[in-house]
């Protein structure tokens, strides 16, 4: 069970914005090398860390003489380029103390959509690991959009967890555990452990986390369930807890693995991205697709909805309107409409050989949990 944890030879761990910051914003620097030393410890006993950090908005606030978080996206986006820099040399300076060197990576959920971008995360990635070097992960909040205001990085650890391939994923937060209520509230007791989704009926998922991040445990359950359904154990607890919940301890709340590895492009395509577009087919189209994994031909679509270009996720959706899978669509929204209804090749005879193409490739459509 925990000696999952314990054994796994990769690990992700992740740690929230309330764990690394004061309240005032600036970085907590005994919290940060309080951290650093159990992940040296754990990495010069062999095993290869990966760390997904928060706190690159809640670094900048200080420095730029803001109280609170900033609302508005222009000035998170200011507070995190100030930040980032911030954080990552004080990683770098805490990893010192054990001659270990960090590198930094800036994701967004568009890099890990497109198949080049996706190979090349990849591979730097096992790169740096393969040096030796401790990747220091964040979302690319200076230029992300939707990605702030996703909530936290919980779920985009989860997803490098399988980018990589790692064994187990750690989430840190300012909570030591998921409780079946509030913690604060008196009777609420803590889970210790997760084993499907039936353990989680009737427990209440605060939304919200501390004031200088975004997180809350819905965030973090989410990203439990993307991780354990791909066969890889989870802990959830306080980044106090860090060295105990490595080790294996009874600490925080244990999500069992269960599940196989699937596609991890594919991954990203259904957790984290959202439709910028719907197409909406006939219920041929989303037999072909649902039933039997084809590819979405124009004479499947009834009608287009939404402004996206080529390689954009997309929703699909049943004559009833519901979502049944999203795809990376191979034309802008604009061309669809003259496609609809005809086949391949006669769009070929009358528009030219490129046009000779579905409009969703079947390796790059994911079917929805809902309708699995």
């Amino acid at each position: 069970m925990r000696e999952q944890i314990s054994s796994a030879s990769k690990v992700v761990v992740k740690v929230g914005s309330s764990s690394l910051t004061t309240p005032q914003g600036m970085i907590d620097v005994d919290r940060v090398d309080a951290l650093v030393d159990v992940l040296a410890a754990r990495r010069r006993a062999g095993t290869q860390i990966v760390l997904v950090s928060s706190g690159a908005i809640a670094a900048g606030l200080g420095p730029l003489g803001l109280s609170a978080r900033p609302r508005d996206l222009a000035t998170q986006q200011a507070a995190a380029s100030v930040g980032q820099g911030v954080l990552v040399a004080r990683y770098t300076s805490s990893f010192a103390r054990y001659s270990l060197r960090v590198g930094q990576v800036l994701l967004t959920a568009d890099d890990m959509m497109r198949r080049a971008h996706h190979a090349n995360a990849q591979r730097t990635l096992n790169r740096l690991l393969e040096l030796g070097i401790v990747p220091i992960i964040n979302e690319n909040d200076t230029v992300a959009t939707d990605e702030i205001r996703f909530g936290d990085n919980d779920r985009l650890a989860a997803l490098v967890t399988h980018l990589i391939h790692a064994d187990a994923l750690v989430l840190l937060s300012d909570v030591d555990a998921l409780y079946d209520g509030p913690p604060s509230r008196s009777g609420s007791r803590r889970l210790a452990e997760i084993r499907g989704s039936e353990d989680l009926a009737g427990v209440e998922l605060g939304k919200n986390g501390a004031s200088v991040g975004t997180g809350g445990m819905v965030t973090k359950v989410q990203a439990a369930r993307i991780a354990t359904g791909a066969g890889v154990p989870v802990v959830l607890t306080a980044a106090a807890h860090a060295a105990q919940a490595l080790a294996g301890a009874d600490v925080g709340t244990y999500f069992h693995p269960g599940g196989r590895h699937p596609g991890t492009r594919l991954l990203w395509l259904a957790h984290a991205t959202t439709g910028r577009g719907r197409l909406h087919l006939d219920d041929g189209a989303v037999e072909a697709i649902v039933g039997r994994r084809k590819s979405l031909l124009p004479a499947g679509v009834t009608s287009v909805e939404g402004d996206f270009a080529a390689g954009d996720p997309v929703d699909l959706c049943s004559p009833q309107g519901a979502v049944v899978a999203r795809g990376l669509v191979n034309f802008d929204a604009v061309e669809i409409p003259g496609l609809l209804g005809r086949s391949t090749k006669e769009l070929a005879s009358t528009l030219g050989p490129e046009y000779e193409r579905e409009l969703i490739h079947r390796d790059d459509i994911v079917i929805l949990e809902s309708h699995n």
